[in-house]
């Protein structure tokens, strides 16, 4: 999975994570859906979820097809906006682990 950006969004509140797959083993976590992704901010250690909202569902994409030819979306909840640019946090889907991203 090749990470090409993660941005502030809805005013600071989301996390936008864009992404490509580049080795499916590795994404098959993240489009699972049944695994639930979250960050993890390195120095508090604190964990940021996808919101589930009652009408669209979880705000993420998954599915089976793993083309590496598409970007795919998470957002993740910044409530608070706790996380700010230039932080740097660590992804986690199952046992995949990606750290060292840092906000833009």
């Amino acid at each position: 999975m090749e990470v090409t950006a993660l941005r502030l969004s809805a005013a600071g509140y989301m996390l936008d994570l864009r992404y490509r797959i580049v080795d499916t083993a590795k994404a098959a976590a993240l489009l699972d859906r049944k695994v639930a992704p979250y960050l993890i901010e390195q120095v508090s250690g604190a964990r940021l979820m996808v919101p589930n909202t009652p009408k669209l569902g979880p705000l993420r994409q998954t599915g089976k097809s793993a083309n590496s030819h598409r970007t795919r979306f998470v957002f993740f909840a910044n409530p608070g906006r706790f996380i700010k640019a230039g932080d740097k946090v660590t992804l986690v889907a199952g046992n995949t682990k990606i750290g060292n991203l840092i906000v833009e």
